[in-house]
């Protein structure tokens, strides 16, 4: 999943429904989503528990989004009521590879229903090609009635926010901002049954163009599956439209791989609990590079046509004596020595943040911690969004603080 970041930036109505590294990559995971079947390190030896994650009365507005099993159609019986053939194929394989019972993978995946909503809402949009505006993605973010959630957010949970910056390094403004753009505070994390909705997406992907989204669905049903059978998810346990779980907005294989359990109950609960949450952002930016006292954004004046110094990718490729080289300079006051100037010893990248209809861009100089956000949702515009959003709840805190 780490490909060039030269795709559509979507509206956040996307984000709102599929959050983290739940939409196609064009549109950016939401995650957690953001790293759909990684294989990274899993999370400190004991916490990944038991997994009990379920709707909360939060999700009922959106209940009418999606049909209640029974009402779709198989997603993985053919019309004799047997398994499809690759749906046998797909189990019998997952049962070997994962040393699950295969009668018990049949028996979980034999009630999974194909969704129309599902692959209505996955397929790219027809027609026109719709113009990326940073502003107006912003605006949506970054917006009154979000930032005051946020620091409701951030005073309810202040003190594992203070764990999780600790342990992890991640600042309690980022990891609040993520769950806010997620699914703002958990106030929209998701309708559909996970079951149902990877089912249709591992089976009958609406692009046949596209094998490899197909199979990265497949992976993310193997790990839900898995983690079933485990006995800590639920199968009913119910997501967005593409698979991703609770206030963070966790697909499955970030669930099995970054999940922590952070209120120390043996137990992580992602949809009802906000110290698990928590916890589970921070380790996953964490494990993904994100590095303790860097900004996400570099104290730079770019040249006067930064375009050049952008590749578009998701790794920095460039570094201080480069940019400088180039005609950037650091902002006055920000040449001392020590941490405040930490950001010139690693790599950098320019990015770019489009108003397509103007022909314009904003760009901006890029640390190692911006690109750790792009693999939670492989957008630079959610990423700067996060980032945007961050400050201005930390704002508001010291307003509130009288700071």
């Amino acid at each position: 999943m780490f490909i060039s970041r030269r795709f559509l930036q979507i509206a956040l109505a996307t984000t709102a429904l599929s959050g983290c590294a739940s939409t196609p990559p064009h549109a950016g995971p939401a995650l957690g989503a953001g790293t759909p079947g990684t294989s990274a390190p899993a999370a400190a030896d004991g916490e990944v528990a038991r997994i009990r994650i379920g709707p909360s009365p939060a999700q009922g507005a959106l209940a009418s989004m999606d049909s209640e099993p029974g009402d779709e159609p198989s997603a993985v019986l053919s019309s004799s009521g047997q398994l499809r053939p690759e749906v046998q194929a797909y189990a019998r394989q997952l049962a070997a590879d994962r040393g699950l019972r295969v009668d018990a993978v049949v028996s979980a995946l034999s009630g999974a229903r194909y969704s129309e909503t599902v692959a209505r809402l996955i397929a790219p949009p027809p027609g026109k090609k719709i113009s990326r505006s940073w502003i107006t993605y912003r605006s949506r973010v970054v917006e009154p009635k979000t930032i005051g959630w946020g620091v409701t957010f951030w005073q309810e949970n202040h003190d594992s926010l203070d764990r999780a910056a600790q342990r992890f390094g991640v600042p309690a403004s980022v990891i609040v901002a993520i769950i806010g753009v997620e699914t703002r505070y958990g106030r929209n994390m998701g309708s559909f049954r996970v079951l149902d909705s990877l089912s249709t997406l591992a089976f009958d992907y609406p692009d046949p163009a596209k094998p490899e989204r197909a199979q990265m669905f497949r992976d993310q049903l193997s790990d839900f599956l898995t983690l079933v059978m485990q006995g800590k998810l639920d199968l009913q346990t119910r997501g967005s439209y593409a698979g991703a779980i609770g206030m963070p907005q966790f697909m499955p294989g970030s669930v099995m791989r970054y999940a922590v359990d952070g209120d120390g109950t043996g137990h992580i609960d992602l949809a009802n609990s906000p110290n698990d949450a928590i916890l589970s952002v921070g380790n996953f930016l964490m494990e993904h590079g994100w590095q303790r006292g860097l900004p996400v954004f570099a104290p730079v004046t770019l040249p006067a046509d930064p375009s050049p110094l952008v590749d578009g990718g998701l790794k920095p490729q460039r570094d201080w004596p480069g940019l400088r080289a180039a005609g950037a300079a650091a902002r006055a006051g920000t040449m001392q020595t020590g941490a405040g100037n930490a950001w010139q010893q690693g790599p950098l990248g320019v990015i770019d943040l489009p108003e397509e209809s103007a022909g314009t861009a904003e760009y901006r100089t890029a640390t190692v911690n911006f690109f750790a956000l792009t693999q939670y949702n492989r957008s630079y515009f959610y990423a700067t969004s996060v980032a945007d959003l961050a400050e201005a709840v930390r704002q508001r805190m010291n307003l509130v603080a009288g700071r």
